[in-house]
């Protein structure tokens, strides 16, 4: 925590401070991706991806300023693609809902000459549309990791990489997004040769389980209770509404509660600015399945396929991914251990131990811009 506050501290500037303040209130009112781009200054696109199971994904892509007023999709010279895929119960306003561009991976990537593409699960608030099901019946939600890893991420590289005329690009996920990454690239061999380096920030395979032991408990002992729970529909439908309506102050405290026996958080390392920027977007909906998915692959310790009885579940082969793969880990991150890790993974995978960082803080702490995005810049140099 100290890291932390010392390289906040030695170059404070007052000025810059008021700025992001000012910035992190208008971030905190903005309804959607777009508002957030402009409120940093660029523009972008929205692309509908059809998958082979009829979900329609939204990808947003980011603009460069100096070709703002233009659309992208001619582009004459070929700039390296990153596409990002967000978390669990998450969107892609998570990589955007930062106060300071400086700190803003999306952002200092196309300043660096980079083509930014950012994806959408299906069921997230971009994504409730289908060819042919309603978002208000239960079988729309019926999708878990699985789905991710063998509809979403695939259609939506593919999709990336038709339309910039790429052969390759480069993959970051963030939490979920590298487990359905590390899924994606362990059952789809061709999907290898598309993706020239995963950088996999807080990667997610087989968390240990809750911090807190009751919780942890009930739910290995029957993940299915998040059913009973919510049902068999959307998870958090109405977040959205409490996170526009309720007083900052009082958001931030049951966020910052709820993390602790969840994640075992304590989100010391994110400001008061960058909280008031990222806690109104940081949930969304997603399907109820997909939580009970993650309870399973807790209690048996093993990173694989949906149980739903039969037939058995199968492990992720994710020891047979072929794609460079490159960690960037924060070393109090309880979702994450390193050595169970490396034990499912190929050879030559390059670790990235960040001092004193929890889970969310390799997006949102205070000194990203010298401890996380200097790694990610390294990683995707040839």
């Amino acid at each position: 925590m100290q890291l932390f506050r010392r390289g906040l501290s030695a170059n404070s500037d007052p000025s810059a401070d008021y700025d992001h303040r000012l910035l992190a209130h208008k971030i905190r009112k903005a309804k959607t991706f777009g508002q957030i781009c402009a409120l940093h200054g660029y523009m972008h696109e929205e692309h509908v991806v059809t998958t082979e199971d009829g979900y329609l994904l939204l990808l947003h892509r980011i603009l460069p300023k100096e070709n703002a007023s233009k659309s992208a999709q001619t582009s004459g010279l070929q700039k390296p693609v990153v596409y990002l895929q967000h978390g669990l119960l998450t969107n892609s306003e998570l990589f955007m809902c930062i106060a300071d561009p400086a700190k803003c991976l999306p952002l200092v990537l196309i300043e660096r000459g980079y083509d930014i593409w950012l994806g959408n699960n299906r069921g997230n608030k971009y994504s409730r549309n289908h060819t042919h099901k309603s978002v208000n019946c239960p079988e729309f939600w019926d999708f878990c990791i699985d789905d991710f890893a063998r509809y979403d991420i695939p259609c939506s590289i593919d999709f990336v990489l038709n339309f910039t005329g790429s052969t390759k690009l480069s993959y970051i996920g963030f939490s979920q997004g590298t487990a359905q990454a590390f899924a994606a690239l362990s059952i789809y061999p061709e999907l290898n040769d598309k993706i020239d380096i995963f950088v996999a920030l807080a990667p997610i395979m087989h968390p240990a389980g809750f911090s807190s032991s009751l919780i942890d408990s009930a739910v290995k002992s029957n993940p299915s209770l998040f059913f009973r729970f919510f049902g068999r529909k959307s998870m958090f439908p109405s977040v959205a509404m409490w996170q526009s309506i309720l007083p900052t102050f009082f958001l931030h405290k049951c966020i910052d509660i709820a993390l602790i026996p969840l994640l075992g958080c304590s989100n010391h390392n994110i400001t008061k600015t960058q909280k008031i920027a990222a806690y109104s977007h940081i949930y969304c909906s997603s399907s109820v399945k997909v939580v009970v998915h993650w309870g399973q692959i807790m209690r048996t310790s093993v990173f694989g396929t949906y149980d739903d009885g039969m037939p058995a579940t199968t492990r992720y082969p994710t020891e047979n991914i072929k794609t460079p793969i490159v960690l960037i880990y924060g070393d109090q991150d309880s979702l994450f251990d390193i050595d169970p890790a490396l034990e499912h993974l190929p050879a030559g995978v390059a670790c990235e131990r960040l001092r004193s960082y929890e889970h969310i803080d390799v997006l949102w702490g205070g000194n990203v811009h010298v401890d996380v995005i200097p790694k990610v810049l390294a990683a995707l140099t040839p």
